[in-house]
């Protein structure tokens, strides 16, 4: 099949265009990343210099879970540890690396969430689906012009993430001590995953949905897997190794995919032009 990349291009350039010029697209890109990467972060690894000891040592009981489902390989170095330090690495690495999701899902939400809905809204619907592309290629030019910015800001957020704790967290640890091996399939598999898949879903609600806060609100629900994911992990129910990572990422990226693959065949511009 020969693809009209030229075509493909220019809806994708006039996307980027839009989410430029809208407030309410780029703003969240902006804020929840600063928060999950710079606030968040540094209130944790800071927590311990703010109370008591006996306060401390409460907080740091929240973590005994985590702690007990970690493997042997991962326990033993922390236990060289003081408690502090041990909070540190334990918050820094562990606690907070299901929470790091959000952010790439949440960007390719919004992204998808404004590729149909956002059109209906600006009544620009009608001109783009009367665009010589494909309806494949302009399914795929309106979920590359979402998953190419979630995954760039996905590694610019682990970058600016690992500077704010290794600074923040250097004075207690004496040396640089994020990331661990758990976060590079979390960031280069895991991420990419999480952001097809909710790509995908997106898509679909975005193309029935009547506006963009209406998709955006739907598409909100996505959240809840990383929600028992960080759940599941401070409780010791489970440990997110890199074993479970790899695996967690293949299933996640089949989901996206067969999402993506349902959206592109159900897709019909003579339903939705009918509609409008």
């Amino acid at each position: 099949m020969s693809w009209n990349w030229r075509g493909m291009g220019a809806i994708m350039r006039k996307d980027l265009r839009q989410v430029v010029q809208n407030k309410m697209i780029w703003l969240p890109m902006i804020i929840v990343p600063a928060m999950f990467t710079v606030i968040l972060p540094l209130v944790l690894i800071l927590l311990p210099s703010m109370l008591s000891p006996a306060e401390f040592e409460s907080e740091s009981n929240d973590l005994a879970g985590l702690f007990r489902a970690m493997p042997e390989e991962f326990k033993r170095p922390l236990q060289e540890l003081t408690p502090i330090q041990s909070w540190v690495m334990l918050s820094a690495n562990y606690l907070f690396a299901p929470m790091f999701l959000i952010v790439p899902l949440m960007v390719s939400s919004i992204l998808g969430a404004d590729s149909f809905a956002g059109e209906k809204e600006r009544k620009t619907l009608e001109g783009l689906l009367y665009t010589p592309l494909s309806d494949t290629e302009l399914i795929m030019a309106k979920l590359l012009v979402a998953f190419v910015p979630a995954l760039v800001i996905d590694i610019a957020s682990f970058l600016v993430y690992g500077l704010v704790v290794n600074l923040a967290g250097y004075k207690v640890m004496g040396r640089l001590f994020f990331p661990v091996v758990t976060w590079w399939p979390l960031v280069f598999w895991v991420a990419p995953a999480i952001s097809l898949a909710g790509l995908g879903a997106t898509v679909l609600i975005s193309s029935k949905a009547k506006g963009f806060m209406e998709a955006q609100q739907l598409s909100g629900a996505l959240v809840l897997p990383i929600v028992f994911m960080m759940i599941g992990q401070v409780s010791g129910l489970f440990f997110l190794g890199v074993g479970l990572l790899v695996i967690i990422g293949l299933f996640v990226g089949v989901i996206g995919a067969w999402l993506i693959w349902i959206g592109a065949k159900t897709f019909a511009r003579g339903e939705i032009i009918a509609r409008i």
